[in-house]
């Protein structure tokens, strides 16, 4: 089978916290063709940057067979950081360049390994710029922040 056979994936990722650190939440909207799914979670106590890459980690993880996906994420940090720096990050032992422990290293490993199931293209979008897909995965990161405390 090559790429161009594997089904196409499109994901737009979010994650949203209140307060840094504080409560959080992550969402995720997957399309294949006419089919939709929607993911999100909560954590009690954690980073926007832990819930951005947990949104792209689950969402990847959704996948049961390889596919070229093209995901979309308002969020530089993991753009950037699965597709430039974690390079060096591994080279080093997960250590940034200047020596310190990569934060989140345990989050970049898993996506890392979910990631390379796939043919993957990462896309950047202006968060809150009314991206429909943008806006959709927000929403859903929201929706798990305000079920869990509300629910308490």
């Amino acid at each position: 089978m090559t790429e161009h056979d594997l089904p196409r994936v499109t994901i737009y990722t979010d994650g949203a916290c209140r307060g840094n650190p504080g409560p959080g939440g992550w969402g995720a909207l997957l399309r294949a063709g006419e089919h939709e799914k929607t993911l999100n979670g909560f954590e009690r106590q954690t980073t926007n940057n832990r819930m951005e890459l947990t949104a792209a980690i689950m969402a990847l993880r959704e996948l049961k067979r390889p596919c070229r996906v093209a995901l979309h994420t308002d969020s530089e940090y993991l753009r950037k950081g699965i597709t430039e720096w974690i390079h060096g990050w591994q080279k080093r032992g997960w250590k940034t360049a200047a020596r310190q422990p990569v934060k989140n290293a345990e989050l970049w490993r898993a996506l890392l390994i979910e990631s390379q199931r796939h043919q993957m293209e990462w896309h950047w979008v202006k968060g809150h710029g009314g991206h429909p897909g943008n806006e959709r995965a927000d929403a859903l990161a929201n929706a798990a922040i305000d079920a869990a405390t509300l629910a308490n």
